[in-house]
């Protein structure tokens, strides 16, 4: 059957089974509480250690170089768990995958901040991104299946806000904490808040009917995935810092990538039980979405890198001043999500999601005309502009996407986007911040170039600017040289950017309707 056909007619078997059918919890809103929570701390996790890693780095004695595997130890095993999401949704149940992820990373977020060393928090750390990894999918498919048909964008709307606000609450959070109070509490204070949502959604959706398989491991497609992902993504995290290919390191880790993930597609495409559905990219909303959702998201994501890097590289902020400027982007979605969720399926989501991606391409021409004097409010306008894009973005580009997927389908294929997704923004961070230095210094030459030395004019002005001083005022002149540079290579991306969410307007346009995600089993409790 054509994905197209499977949308406009889905066949009997997507339909919940009778005891399904009749399931609803006790309390939605409070089901729906356990499950954001858990969304948003795992979420706001994979952020807020960035501003703490000096303190954590000093007080643990450790280098620059380790402290960053802080971070990359929890990419690389949270993109590694993402894609392995649809099997162990197969072998456990939502449910249960839900509770006991939740749990582990409770454990997990204790073990570090109990860590007494580099080597066992940068462990406790892959603990934490690999528990993590099924938890916001399958948030998803819960979200789904809890919600009457016509409710559904609302959920996904909700979800979409904390998907937006977590991470620009991750660095202002972490910083506030650590300055005072202690690194360790960003870790511990997940601690409760995982208790309560698995409490909560454990006994919320207690009984509720499962669809489960004992499906066969398979170990080819486990092993290549692990070994290809987890060597692209160290690649991703340590190619700025290694010179990319000019590091034998870099080399290695590329030809391992490629080798095992070419063999790791093969495999599964061709295998009865593969351990990662690719066959699910045969859904043509799945398909288009999944695209979309990587295009934009990894614009979204090389903004939200930049913006702050701009301000304290460029213009002198401090961290906490950088992301107070930076966090108007959260408000109009915060304010807006539950009018969106309400009120968006009243229309095609393409135009939905096309207005969207309207005012994020809007947003980055306007960055692209900054200059070193822009203020802080003409930054944080930008930043709350841009924030109505947000809102109208994730919520419709992920209905689409799992619109015409069957309700067993759900947790597999969110942990499958989501995964591409991630590996979208690993992408777009790496390589952004290379384009950006390479920018950089090829205008600094060109800037230089134009500076005669011999020129009155020019030896008068470096007499200004050093005070009398010709070395001090040649070293403030190459300052102010880098500077512009650096802006205008800022400049430039920013216009690279706003074309690409011109580009992600064609790729919707590739689905088709009808656009209303099915839900898992339960699907249909509460609709009566």
């Amino acid at each position: 059957m054509s994905s197209d056909s499977a949308a406009t007619n889905p066949p009997a078997a997507a339909a919940p089974a009778p005891a399904a059918a009749g399931f609803a919890p006790p309390n939605r809103a409070l089901t729906t509480l356990g499950l954001t929570l858990a969304s948003f701390m795992q979420v706001l996790d994979m952020t807020i250690a960035n501003v703490s890693l000096p303190t954590i780095a000093g007080n643990l004695g450790g280098s620059s170089n380790q402290a960053t595997w802080v971070i990359t130890s929890f990419a690389v095993s949270n993109a590694i768990a993402l894609p392995l999401t649809g099997y162990f949704t197969r072998r456990f149940g939502e449910r249960k995958l839900f509770v006991w992820a939740t749990m582990a990373f409770v454990i997990a977020s204790l073990l570090c901040g109990l860590a007494t060393s580099m080597n066992l928090l940068v462990g406790a750390r892959a603990l934490q991104g690999f528990v993590a990894g099924p938890m916001y999918p399958v948030t998803q498919a819960l979200l789904l299946s809890v919600y009457p048909p016509n409710k559904r964008g609302q959920a996904l709307a909700l979800l979409a806000m904390v998907t937006v606000v977590a991470p620009i609450a991750g660095p202002i959070l972490g910083g506030w904490i650590t300055d005072n109070y202690s690194w360790e509490w960003i870790f511990f204070i997940n601690v409760p808040i995982g208790v309560f949502a698995a409490m909560v959604v454990g006994a919320q959706l207690k009984g509720r009917p499962e669809r489960t398989e004992k499906p066969r491991m398979d170990y080819v497609g486990l092993f290549t995935l692990v070994l290809g992902v987890g060597a692209l993504q160290t690649l991703l995290d340590l190619g700025n810092e290694q010179d990319w290919f000019h590091s034998t390191e870099i080399v290695v880790l590329a030809v391992i990538s490629v080798i095992a993930l070419a063999v790791f597609v093969i495999w599964e495409l061709t295998d009865k039980d593969p351990i990662v559905d690719l066959r699910l990219f045969r859904h043509r909303n799945f398909r288009a979405g999944t695209i979309a959702m990587v295009a934009a998201y990894s614009a979204f994501f090389s903004v939200g890198l930049m913006v702050p890097l701009w301000l304290q590289r460029n213009l002198g902020y401090t961290p906490i001043w950088a992301g107070f400027a930076t966090a108007p982007i959260g408000i109009l979605p915060v304010i807006l999500t539950p009018f969106v969720g309400l009120y968006a399926q009243r229309f095609d989501l393409r135009w939905v999601a096309s207005l969207a991606f309207v005012f994020m391409a809007a947003t980055c021409f306007m960055r692209s005309e900054f200059n070193t004097l822009v203020d802080f409010r003409d930054i944080a306008l930008v930043q709350l502009f841009q924030g109505f894009g947000v809102a109208l973005f994730f919520m419709p580009v992920l209905t689409i996407l799992l619109s015409d997927l069957e309700p067993h389908e759900i947790a597999g294929g969110s942990g499958l986007a989501t995964f591409v997704r991630t590996l979208g923004g690993s992408f777009a961070a790496s390589i952004t911040t290379w384009y950006w230095n390479e920018r950089t210094t090829v205008h600094y030459a060109h800037l230089t170039e134009a500076v005669q030395s011999t020129q009155p004019s020019d030896v008068a002005l470096v007499g200004q600017l050093g005070g009398g001083n010709t070395t001090a005022g040649l070293e403030r002149l190459s300052q102010m040289i880098a500077q512009q540079a650096n802006q205008i290579g800022f400049n430039e991306i920013f216009h690279i950017l706003g074309w690409l969410f011109i580009f992600v307007i064609a790729v919707v346009w590739f689905a088709k309707p009808p656009f209303t995600a099915k839900g898992g089993p339960g699907a249909a409790a509460g609709g009566h």
